[in-house]
């Protein structure tokens, strides 16, 4: 009978979660479509050549994969995860002292309007497309990439259990500044405490996060 219940809720909010991706997001897209524009025209002008967008395959809820987008950070379209490919071989899961070695903004492919759009998130926009199309949801856990997500463990395929988010708890209690045992111990709260009322804080939280451009990656 309590797993029933259990059920019910969950169900219940998933349609107002979904609903409110989608309504959040479309007015997201309207109200920053002049960044949109100023973000992607700095970019074309710092690379002609390059496209705008760079897109990865991400893992997305129960385990199928999607395409991400994101604004290109770097000159070249060797981003993390896309031709600087990773090879692990763990056998019992993810280790948690891992730390992913994300291109940094001192690295000399990352432009200098790269650096400035991740310090302040501005490259996570377009993932508000994301949001429209339901691969993704404003909140929930970061999307990792297949390569890791694969060697899961079961207890951290926990994870997978919602659609991955723009932001998500773990990214306002430290983003970049936590190894993997951290960041799968506050995904984890976020999933057994899965209420409107935890993702409307975390979306605050957010919003306060990327003014100060605080533990951006």
């Amino acid at each position: 009978m309590e797993q029933k219940a259990i059920l019910v809720v969950s169900h219940e909010y998933r349609r107002a979660k979904r609903m409110c991706d989608f309504v959040l997001a479309l007015i997201g897209i309207l109200l920053l479509s002049p960044i949109f524009l100023i973000v992607a025209l700095m970019i074309k002008l710092d690379s002609p050549k390059e496209k705008v967008i760079f897109v990865q395959t991400r893992t997305g809820l129960r385990n199928e994969p999607f395409s991400i987008f994101k604004f290109r950070s770097m000159r070249k379209s060797n981003q993390p995860g896309g031709a600087r490919k990773h090879v692990y071989d763990w056998e019992n899961g993810v280790p948690d002292d891992f730390v992913f070695k994300s291109v940094s903004g001192n690295d000399p492919e990352v432009s200098p309007i790269g650096a400035f759009v991740r310090k302040f998130s501005l490259d996570e926009l377009p993932q508000l497309f994301n949001v429209l199309r339901g691969d993704m949801s404003l909140v929930g856990p970061r999307p990792e990439i297949p390569a890791i997500t694969d060697l899961y463990s079961r207890a951290q395929q926990t994870r997978l259990l919602v659609k991955p988010g723009v932001t998500g708890w773990a990214q306002v209690n430290g983003r970049s500044n936590m190894n993997h045992g951290q960041k799968m111990a506050l995904d984890s709260y976020y999933v057994q405490k899965l209420s409107l009322k935890l993702d409307i804080q975390i979306i605050g939280m957010t919003i306060k996060q990327v003014l100060t451009g605080k533990d951006a990656v």
